[in-house]
């Protein structure tokens, strides 16, 4: 069946270079073991669990919910819908994703399907490797995400299976109370994936998504690598 479909890797490089969220310790790799000197290579690798393109588990902003371990693998094989509102973001870094702009995207293309993985298209992905445009490094945090209306919308009445976004995080960087997060998504057991890649390669509709987070015990999250299957 693989000769049927494309495939598309939708995850940013794990480097020392990744941005951060503000006040995240950069990810370390250290070379311990060489071909050279020891007949094989080995680094010790470390980072926080939200890393570059990572999985939002729900017990990483409201306690007693499920963590990355206790996310069965059948919830992390979705059918995927691409949401892009990257011509009406253009310049404006506190852009929200609305109930009137997911509306417009089911008038041209048709019911968003139960249990889908909802990814947004912001832009932003062709400026991660640049802190400043990326989250406004310096300032204030400064990137678009998911409105209120929209995520409960897609949420509550459309039933989604988890969120992703090309930017810092689900809310937008404005979001202090992270509304989203703690009273939209993570209550109901619905996952995030944020710094996405790509998403500009992968249709609105009709495309399959596979998340693959590390399996860690307890853990709030990480870092995954996120591949689509496009027909």
């Amino acid at each position: 069946m693989l000769e049927n479909l494309r495939v598309v890797d939708l995850t940013q490089t794990i480097g020392p270079d990744t941005v951060m969220w503000p006040g995240s310790p950069q990810p370390r790799l250290e070379t311990v073991l060489t071909v050279a000197h020891d007949g094989f290579y080995n680094r010790l690798v470390s980072f926080v669990e939200h890393t570059a393109t990572h999985f939002d588990a729900p017990v990483h902003m409201v306690e007693g919910t499920e963590s990355v371990d206790e996310i069965g693998p059948e919830r992390l094989v979705r059918p995927l819908v691409m949401i892009d509102i990257s011509a009406e973001v253009g310049d404006d870094k506190d852009a929200i994703l609305t109930l009137e702009q997911v509306r417009a995207f089911e008038a041209e293309h048709g019911r968003i399907p139960a249990g889908a993985a909802v990814f947004l298209r912001t832009g932003y992905e062709d400026v991660n490797t640049d802190p400043v445009k990326y989250g406004n490094a310096g300032g204030p945090l400064k990137f678009p995400g998911f409105g209120p209306d929209a995520a409960r919308f897609l949420v509550e009445e459309r039933g989604a299976a988890g969120l992703g976004t090309d930017t810092l995080g689900i809310d937008p960087g404005f979001a202090e109370d992270f509304v989203v997060h703690r009273q939209i998504t993570f209550p109901r057991g619905v996952w995030h994936v944020e710094n996405l890649e790509n998403l500009k390669s992968v249709p609105a509709l009709g495309a399959w998504v596979v998340v693959a987070p590390l399996r860690l015990l307890g853990g709030s999250g990480s870092p995954c690598r996120v591949i689509a299957l496009v027909p």
